[in-house]
C-alpha cells in the first residue's frame, strides 16, 4: 500500500507548480509579464475611452473590434509562419520594440491632443499586428525553454499573470482616466513594455528545428494542411470555437446589468463585476492549477472542463432570466409607501443572491476556461513538431482572441431576438450539446493522453 503523502505535500500540490519559474528564461519572461499585462490593459481601457470621449459615439468605439479583428488574423496567421522561419528570439525582439513603439505613438497624439479618431484607430490597427505576431512566437518558444512535463504548469502560470493583469489594469485605467488623462496611461505603458524587452535581450538564439525557406502564404496553408492531418490538434481549435462562439455572452452584460439587476444604463458597479468575475476565476484557477502538470487524460480534461464551462453560462442565463422578472416586482416595493420594510428588502435580498449566483458561475466559468486553455496549448506544443508550432500557434491566437468577437456578433443578435437570459442561457447548452457531439464524431480527442 503506498503510504499517504504528509499533509504539507498535498497542501503544496493544490496550488500552482511554480517549477517552470526555475528555468530563468522562463522567470524572466514570466516576471516580466506581471508588469507588462497592467501596462497593456491600460491602452485596453484607455483606447475606447478616448474614442468615446471625442465622439460620444459606441458605434464609433465598435470599430476598434474590425481594426483589431483584421490584423489579428493576417499578422497571426502570417507572424506564425514567421516564427517556424527565423530566429524566434529576433522575432520578438522586433515585435517588442513595435508594442513599446506604438504605445509611445499612443501617448504622442494624446499628449498633443490632436482628436482624431482615424489616427487612434491606425496606431490601434498597427498595434495589433505586432501583437499579433509577438503572440505565436512567445508561446511556440515555451517547449524550447522549460521542459515538456512542465508544459501544463508554465501555461497556467502566464494565463494567471495575464488575467490578473485583466483584473488590476482596469481598475487602475478606470480611476486613473479622470485623474490624470489619456497620455498618462499610453507613457505607463510604453515603459513597462521595456521589462519584456529586457527578458528577451537575455534569451538565447532559438532557431526553429527545420525551419521553413519562406514564411508566405504557401507555408502558412501547409500548417492547416498538417493540422487537417492531425485529428486531435484539429479538434482541440473546434471545441474551443464552439465554447467560445456559444458560451462567451460578454458583449450582453451592459444589458445584463441594466434591465436585470437595475444598474444605470452608462455601466455601474454591477456591470463592472460582471467584467471582473471571469479573470477573477480565471487566477483563481491558476493559483490552484497545481493538479494540471499530473493529469495524463488531457483530452478527457478538455472536454469536462468546456461542460463545466457551459454548465456555468446556463446557470448564468438562468440566474439572469429570474432576476429580470424579480426586479420590477422588487422596485415596486421598494416604492410603495404601503409596502413593508420587509418585502423590499427580502426582494432586494432575491436580486442580490442572483447577482451572487450569477457572478459566482463566472467565476467558476473563468476557472473552467484556464483549466481548458492550459490543456489545449499543452497538447499543441506537445504534440506538434517543432518546424509547426509556430504555425499553429498563429492559428491557436486567431481562434482565441477571434472566437468572442463571433460571440459578440451572435450574442447580440440571439438577444435582440430572444432577449438577455435566453440567448445566454441557450449558448451555454450549446455548448455542451456541440462538445458531446464533437467527441462523438472524433473520439480519439477524448482519448488522447500523454504519459506522466
Amino acid at each position: 500500500m503506498t503510504p499517504r503523502p504528509p499533509r504539507r505535500a498535498r497542501l503544496r500540490a493544490l496550488f500552482a507548480d511554480t517549477r517552470p519559474l526555475t528555468h530563468p528564461h522562463f522567470r524572466r519572461l514570466w516576471q516580466a509579464n506581471i508588469i507588462t499585462s497592467i501596462g497593456a490593459q491600460l491602452t485596453v481601457v484607455a483606447v475606447p475611452a478616448q474614442i468615446y470621449s471625442i465622439t460620444e459615439s459606441s458605434a464609433m468605439v465598435g470599430l476598434t473590434g474590425i481594426f483589431g479583428l483584421v490584423p489579428l488574423v493576417v499578422f497571426g496567421l502570417w507572424g506564425g509562419a514567421l516564427a517556424d522561419a527565423m530566429d524566434r528570439r529576433t522575432l520578438l525582439l522586433i515585435t517588442t520594440a513595435g508594442l513599446i513603439g506604438t504605445a509611445v505613438l499612443f501617448w504622442v497624439q494624446a499628449a498633443l491632443a490632436l482628436d482624431s479618431v482615424w489616427l487612434l484607430l491606425a496606431i490601434f490597427a498597427l498595434q495589433q499586428s505586432f501583437f499579433a505576431v509577438n503572440q505565436p512566437v512567445r508561446t511556440a518558444i515555451l517547449p524550447r525553454i522549460v521542459p515538456m512535463h512542465l508544459l501544463p504548469s508554465a501555461t497556467s502560470l502566464n494565463m494567471t499573470v495575464v488575467m490578473a493583469g485583466a483584473i488590476v489594469g482596469p481598475l487602475m485605467g478606470g480611476a486613473l482616466i479622470p485623474l490624470v488623462g489619456f497620455a498618462w496611461l499610453y507613457l505607463i505603458d510604453s515603459v513597462f513594455l521595456f521589462a519584456t524587452l529586457y527578458a528577451v535581450v537575455r534569451l538565447p538564439s532559438l532557431v526553429p528545428e527545420n525551419a521553413i525557406a519562406s514564411p508566405g502564404l504557401r507555408s502558412v496553408l501547409d500548417g492547416f494542411r498538417y493540422l487537417r492531418l492531425h485529428h486531435v490538434l484539429l479538434m482541440s481549435f473546434v471545441v474551443d470555437i464552439i465554447a467560445m462562439v456559444f458560451g462567451m455572452p460578454r458583449i450582453l452584460f451592459p444589458e445584463i446589468a441594466h434591465e436585470s439587476f437595475g444598474g444605470p444604463v452608462d455601466g455601474g458597479i454591477v456591470y463592472a463585476l460582471l467584467f471582473a468575475a471571469m479573470p477573477v476565476g480565471t487566477v483563481l484557477g491558476g493559483v490552484f492549477s497545481g493538479w494540471v502538470s499530473r493529469v495524463e487524460r488531457q483530452g478527457l480534461a478538455v472536454v469536462h472542463a468546456i461542460i463545466v464551462w457551459g454548465a456555468a453560462v446556463a446557470v448564468l442565463g438562468l440566474a439572469v432570466g429570474l432576476a429580470g422578472r424579480a426586479r420590477p416586482a422588487a422596485e415596486a416595493a421598494a416604492g410603495s409607501a404601503t409596502s413593508g420594510a420587509d418585502g423590499g428588502l427580502a426582494l432586494g435580498g432575491a436580486l442580490l443572491v442572483l447577482l451572487i449566483v450569477g457572478l459566482g458561475m463566472l467565476v467558476v466559468g473563468g476557472a473552467a476556461d484556464m483549466a481548458s486553455a492550459a490543456f489545449r496549448s499543452t497538447m499543441l506544443q506537445e504534440a506538434a513538431t517543432d518546424d509547426v508550432r509556430g504555425r499553429l500557434q498563429g492559428v491557436f491566437i486567431v481562434v482565441v482572441a477571434g472566437g468572442p468577437r463571433l460571440a459578440d456578433i451572435l450574442h447580440g443578435w440571439a438577444a435582440s431576438g430572444v432577449g438577455a437570459a435566453w440567448a445566454t442561457g441557450g449558448g451555454g447548452l450549446l455548448v455542451i450539446g456541440g462538445v458531446l457531439v464533437a467527441c462523438a464524431l472524433v473520439p480519439a480527442f477524448h482519448r488522447y493522453r500523454v504519459e506522466r
